[in-house]
């Protein structure tokens, strides 16, 4: 009998990620899978905590006692989360919360040992899935059964909220999104995981949008991603996202190559960063007008970009930062920073937002609904 040679499954898996089976156009910019916010540091970083559930007080921000150092101090202001897709060292540095993604089963994918690598195996080997018809619908099966099956495990590992990305090849298609959601719920109620601890990562398109709000007024929490401009903010607080994530460093990246951008103009006019502005924007709307919402600064690329946040909600820092921040003294010699918070529910309050700022989502135009485009 003749012998057909076929690749592992998670090698196929891994090849289709790769050939761009999961990439698309959202928001107006291209997206590609991203790195997965996985919590695990290494050896020479402290233990952070940084739920995504917890409150946004100080208090719930704390690293082991007794170390007089920058990272102490700015994680008495925000909860800083560590950016990386070193996932395996949950012993000695325990994880508070975690994002499952294209680009996690990937990682999952190129590793020998992980831990994660059974629940990718055991999803590329569900009968259910290989029995479908066509190879996009195969393929597609045992994608959202390993990403479940990954934040399933993910959820045993952190006490905080495990965050699973929606294919955005959905960013146009509210109902798409609403479908894809309640798919991947039903897998997670299939191996018993509560909703509370679940965040479904949705493209702030005017869609997207609009799926979140579905999805929360059904108790469902949403994470808006590829924020670009407080037009996307202000919808996805309106619409009452759980978390909005803005990526600091890559609308910093844009604005530098481009021009016409009315409100990146204005920001640079008036001396802002823009990505920073935009945090800034959208915590004071937030919290001047008592929308449940809370920010994540992204895409932070400096120890001054975090000092410049102290206050939001959420930082999601590189390991380079974090070890610079561990490294260094809490009241440096020179006295060239001071940690003071930046942004708080009290001088929100005070901040002046225009007529035309104040428009409600559902009145937004897709195009006013889109930060800059091929960010």
């Amino acid at each position: 009998m003749p012998l057909s040679l076929q690749p592992p499954p998670c090698a196929t898996l891994s090849a289709s990620i790769r050939k761009g089976r999961w990439k698309t156009l959202a928001a107006g910019f291209s997206v590609t899978p991203l790195p997965a916010v996985n919590f695990s540091l290494r050896r020479s970083i402290p233990r952070i905590l940084a739920s995504a559930s917890s409150s946004s007080s100080p208090a719930s921000s704390s690293l082991e006692a007794g170390e007089n150092n920058e990272l102490n101090a700015v994680s008495a202001f925000s909860e800083i989360v560590p950016d990386t897709v070193v996932f395996d060292d949950f012993e000695r540095f325990p994880p508070t919360a975690a994002t499952v993604s294209s680009a996690l089963l990937l990682g999952i994918c190129g590793l020998p040992d992980t831990i994660f690598r059974n629940a990718v195996d055991m999803a590329l080997a569900d009968s259910s899935c290989a029995g479908l018809e066509t190879t996009e619908s195969r393929l597609s099966c045992f994608f959202n059964k390993a990403i479940v099956n990954v934040g399933g495990d993910l959820v045993k590992l952190v006490p905080g909220r495990v965050s699973t990305e929606v294919d955005a090849r959905l960013a146009y298609d509210t109902n798409g999104i609403i479908r894809k959601v309640h798919d991947l719920l039903r897998l997670y109620n299939e191996i018993d995981v509560p909703h509370d601890r679940l965040l479904f990562k949705i493209p702030a398109t005017w869609q997207g949008i609009e799926a979140a709000r579905l999805l929360e007024s059904e108790g469902i929490q949403t994470h808006m991603t590829f924020v670009y401009s407080f037009a996307q903010a202000a919808a996805a607080s309106q619409a009452g996202a759980s978390v909005i994530q803005i990526f600091v460093g890559r609308l910093r990246d844009w604005a530098r190559n481009h021009s016409g951008d009315t409100e990146i103009e204005s920001a640079i006019k008036s001396g802002e960063d823009p990505g920073l502005a935009l945090v800034k924007r959208s915590y004071n709307y937030i919290h001047k007008y008592g929308y449940k919402s809370k920010l994540m600064a992204a895409a932070v690329r400096n120890k001054q970009d975090l000092f410049s946040l102290l206050g939001v909600d959420y930082v999601i820092a590189p390991l380079k930062v974090l070890q610079s921040l561990k490294d260094s003294p809490a009241i440096p010699d020179d006295e060239k920073y001071s940690f003071v918070r930046k942004l708080t529910p009290e001088t929100a309050t005070h901040y002046h937002f225009t007529n035309k700022e104040l428009v409600k989502w559902d009145q937004l135009s897709l195009a006013s609904s889109m930060g800059p485009a091929s960010v």
